[in-house]
């Protein structure tokens, strides 16, 4: 019997931050725009730290999308 390691999601992509909050891409860049949500860019990727986005569908302001800008 194989035991699989589920580790939790550290960012998602705006497509993966859409489906798992299930809001439209728009609302996701909107939500950045207006420092509601915190994006990084690695590469030519851009990324939502997981707990921004949990902080965002709870309701809580992201203060560090704030910082980040």
């Amino acid at each position: 019997m194989q035991i699989e390691i589920v580790h939790p999601k550290l960012a998602y992509s705006i497509k993966e931050a859409c489906l798992a909050s299930s809001l439209g891409k728009t609302t996701i860049y909107a939500h950045i725009t207006a420092g509601h949500l915190r994006a990084v860019r690695i590469g030519g990727r851009t990324v939502i730290p997981a707990d921004s986005l949990h902080a965002l569908i709870n309701g809580e302001g992201c203060k560090s999308a704030a910082n980040a800008q």
